[in-house]
């Protein structure tokens, strides 16, 4: 990692997520978590504020910087908060572990995205839900244009931002079953700011068909 990725990047990301037109989406999503709640993409914590009916929540980052600027505003909340450095891809928690998974403008930046949803519906109990807003793929034809265009180079610089990614179909093809979603423009670039706004339940895993002359109990 160099000196860009580990001194600069994350004070842009930080000022990118204090943007004022984001605390609607954070409070209306984050109003919906309760439980036990692990929150993917932590950075410096900007969600905290809106935490009200949790009773412990797990903050995963891969950014150390990012945690450390997050550690006095959670010894400052009345529940427990636990600062986790890691990978989405591989969850530093037991299975059925949470009740709700969070991520705010977090799918955009992950490597493996299947393999990180695959993780977030382990540690899920089989009741739990994950809650998203996510920037994502346009259903525009002049505006997807432009975000494949632009996506190759913008990752670059962007700490692996994706522009173009189909949020609601990688959650549908991971495993979960969407039970609300609102999508639309919030107001600035169209290539990036088409939002996915919703929740999604662990769907139901089929049960394996019966061997050939096994004896039912």
């Amino acid at each position: 990692m160099g000196i860009y990725e580990r001194c600069v990047l994350p004070h842009l990301i930080q000022a990118a997520m204090r943007q004022e037109r984001l605390v609607p989406y954070r409070e209306r999503l984050i109003a919906a978590a309760e439980g036990r709640v692990l929150e993917i993409g932590f950075g410096s914590g900007l969600n905290l504020p809106f935490y009200t009916k949790v009773t412990r929540l797990v903050g995963l980052d891969s950014s150390p910087a990012l945690l450390s600027a997050a550690r006095d505003t959670a010894r400052k909340t009345m529940f427990p908060v636990e600062l986790l450095e890691g990978s989405a891809e591989a969850i530093p928690l037991e299975d059925g572990s949470v009740d709700v998974v969070v991520t705010t403008w977090t799918i955009c930046s992950i490597s493996d995205v299947p393999r990180a949803l695959q993780e977030v519906r382990r540690v899920l109990t089989p009741s739990g839900r994950l809650l998203f807003v996510e920037h994502g793929l346009s259903p525009d034809a002049a505006v997807v244009r432009w975000q494949h265009r632009l996506t190759p180079v913008w990752r670059r610089i962007a700490g692996g931002c994706h522009l173009d990614r189909p949020v609601s179909q990688l959650i549908e093809g991971s495993g979960f079953r969407i039970e609300q979603l609102q999508t639309g423009y919030m107001k600035g670039p169209r290539v990036m700011t088409f939002m996915y706004e919703g929740s999604a339940s662990p769907a139901k895993r089929s049960a394996p068909p019966p061997k050939p002359n096994a004896r039912s109990l």
